[in-house]
């Protein structure tokens, strides 16, 4: 496999400590966008709080699409890139079947089917929802990225695992974004 020159910056963090590494991209071409979103807040809006600490803490719905046809895994990413600490990790989910279209409500407690969940900041499997200190809102990003591998990882991996195993198998990836404050 030829391995494309251009460079991704991503930012890597375990449990709150942030570390950067170049990931080149995958093949020939730029990686090709996913769309994500969610039907219960929309891009830089608010997330509701039944999906923060502050409410039942359940991962919120998620559709996406643009996932391409080589991809043999999903894997997502949600992060805070304004705790106080740095980023702090709140989702790690990976080896999502590539056909899959989206996450219902609650997917992280109601059990994923062929999915694992890693070890978010909070030191838990699964999510964590929006905890902020009081003051100014914070942003909640959820990262999505269709992978040419099933990631060789086990429940309970880090985001940085992830993320250093995403590199140079990057086939697309998306975001979405929502704000919460206290």
């Amino acid at each position: 496999m030829r391995i494309n020159s251009k460079i991704l910056p991503v930012g890597l963090s375990c449990l709150g400590m942030a570390l950067s590494l170049a990931v080149p991209l995958v093949a020939n071409s730029e990686p090709v966008e996913i769309q994500i979103t969610s039907p219960s807040f929309r891009e830089g809006q608010t997330i509701p709080k039944e999906f923060t600490g502050d409410g039942s803490n359940l991962s919120p719905p998620l559709q996406w699409r643009g996932i391409p046809a080589g991809a043999k895994s999903i894997a997502l990413i949600c992060d805070d890139p304004d705790a106080p600490g740095g980023i702090w990790i709140h989702w790690v989910l990976f080896d999502l079947a590539p056909n899959l279209q989206g996450l219902p409500k609650g997917a992280s407690s109601s059990g994923l089917k062929d999915a694992k969940q890693g070890t978010n900041s909070f030191r838990k499997i699964g999510y964590g929802g929006p905890a902020p200190p009081p003051g100014k809102p914070h942003r909640y990003v959820f990262r999505i990225y269709a992978l040419d591998i099933i990631p060789s990882l086990s429940t309970g991996a880090t985001a940085r695992d992830l993320e250093l195993a995403l590199q140079g198998h990057v086939l697309a990836k998306g975001h979405i974004m929502g704000i919460y404050s206290r």
